[in-house]
């Protein structure tokens, strides 16, 4: 969600005419993020202030993104709560601004989470097994463009830049994570990018899940990894010594397993499950670190969090 893409009030006003959301009243960029450009929206339709983001893809086709954008609308409208996006008139979701696929999403209430309590972590368990739940009915599918051919792409890619440390660290978890079975254990849509800065909380109540924009068909227990790797995770000013909490490790899987219990062979590779999550998220920071792109607000995140986590997971 950072700013690659910087959007003139003209386009801004010319592009919103494709939409039923009223006039224009103001807009900022969003800073936080690495992916899209996003910005807050805000127009007065019908003498109401209605509040939008605004997503420009910086990697995505038009031809992928009804996926994403299909998956938002089905699980707002089975209850999950996710971000509606909005029709244009001619009933689409997807619009070209400044050259690149653009939509218009409401703006759901609420705020991030910087350090989650247990009853955060507990509802999330339970949100992620019913988005997995209700994703099983998603007849389109997607390949995960983020699985282990990528993350050898990427490790090739940018090698030269590696350490002898990294490069020895990641070479041999990707020898490990080959002699793992994923395709047979229990698949459907997964989030895959479930950070805290994706999900937004009134209190302790879950008033939205955002930026599916990495949402695929995978197994569900890689997800679930993904998102105990971020909301356990305690961290401090040295990455030297993160750690895990336990307890909201067991909040959050027991939760889960309230509405969809992991299977015996989910249990066995669930340590490989937190590896591979560990190693993706290793990997894309890299990337960015090592061939960053330039942007008006940018936000490069470190990858020594997610070096520490994997170490921990083969650990």
């Amino acid at each position: 969600m950072s700013v690659y893409t910087v959007v003139e009030e003209n386009q801004l006003i010319t592009f919103l005419e494709e939409y039923d959301v009223g006039l224009l009243e103001s807009f900022e960029g969003i800073s936080a993020g690495i992916e899209n450009t996003n910005y807050f929206v805000n127009t007065r339709h019908n003498g109401q202030l209605k509040q939008f983001v605004l997503t420009i893809f910086e990697h995505h086709s038009f031809e992928e993104l009804p996926f994403f954008l299909n998956i938002m609308a089905f699980m707002a409208e089975h209850k999950i709560p996710t971000a509606h996006p909005m029709p244009t008139r001619s009933e689409g979701y997807l619009k070209e601004l400044c050259g690149k696929p653009a939509s218009l999403v409401t703006r759901l209430t609420g705020g991030g989470v910087d350090h989650p309590s247990d009853v955060q972590c507990g509802v999330m368990g339970t949100q992620l097994a019913a988005f997995h739940l209700a994703g099983l009915e998603y007849e389109q599918t997607r390949a995960n463009d983020r699985g282990i051919d990528w993350m050898k792409s990427t490790f090739d890619s940018i090698s030269k830049h590696l350490t002898t440390e990294e490069s020895d660290l990641i070479s041999a978890e990707l020898v490990y994570q080959n002699q793992i079975d994923w395709a047979h254990l229990p698949q459907g849509v997964i989030h895959a990018d479930l950070f805290c800065d994706n999900a937004l909380f009134d209190g302790d109540e879950l008033t939205g899940i955002i930026d599916l924009y990495y949402a695929c068909n995978a197994a569900f227990l890689y997800d679930l990894a993904v998102m105990v790797n971020d909301w356990c995770r305690v961290d401090t000013e040295n990455p030297a010594d993160i750690h895990f909490d336990e307890s909201k490790i067991a909040t959050m899987l027991s939760a889960y397993q309230q509405k969809r219990p992991l299977t015996e062979a989910e249990q066995k590779v669930w340590p490989a499950a937190l590896r591979l999550a560990a190693l993706r998220f290793f990997l894309s920071r890299l990337e960015d670190k090592c061939q960053p792109r330039e942007g008006e607000m940018t936000q490069i995140k470190d990858p020594e969090i997610f070096k520490k986590v994997l170490k921990i997971h083969q650990a």
